[in-house]
């Protein structure tokens, strides 16, 4: 048994671990900014909810949500609590809505409104919010070339992310 490479093993995991927790946590003192800079509270069930989505390696419905939060608060949450909980984040730009999948997910720069791609991979549920500019204009174009007004955008596209595809 080699016991420095556990040890090595250990500590990258353990850097990794306190890297991933830094992260959240500098992106949860983000959204606390945001909520601060626009006069709105972020009560705990919102945090909760968020906690739930950032804990979550893929999206998670409402009623995975509402599962959640009974756990953490050893009772049940009624269904249209979490919805207008899940409404004011999308209104907020702190979560993003798939809309294929009817779930949500925490959005990777808070407060910004959307316009992007989501990558959704069929085999393990993981998202990733990808802008493109030259999307974002080749659609607007497309649009106003044909007298209409986008009132929301985003384009899903499903397939394999890097992680599951066969090496």
């Amino acid at each position: 048994m080699d016991h420095g490479h556990e040890t090595a093993q250990g500590t990258a995991q353990d850097a990794a671990r306190g890297t991933a927790e830094d992260a959240r946590g500098a992106w949860l003192r983000r959204v606390e900014a945001l909520c601060g800079e626009r006069n709105v509270q972020l009560t705990a069930l919102r945090r909760q909810v968020l906690g739930l989505l950032a804990d979550s390696a893929a999206p998670l419905t409402a009623y995975a949500l509402i599962d959640g939060l009974a756990k953490l608060q050893e009772r049940q949450v009624a269904p249209p609590t979490v919805y207008r909980t899940l409404d004011f984040l999308v209104e907020n730009g702190f979560v993003i809505k798939i809309e294929s999948r009817n779930a949500f997910a925490v959005c990777d720069s808070p407060g910004h409104h959307h316009h992007g791609i989501l990558l959704i991979c069929t085999r393990c549920g993981v998202t990733e919010e990808v802008d493109d500019h030259d999307v974002d204009a080749t659609l607007t174009r497309r649009a106003k070339a044909s007298s209409f007004r986008i009132e929301k955008q985003m384009v899903e596209l499903e397939g394999t992310c890097g992680r599951c595809l066969p090496i």
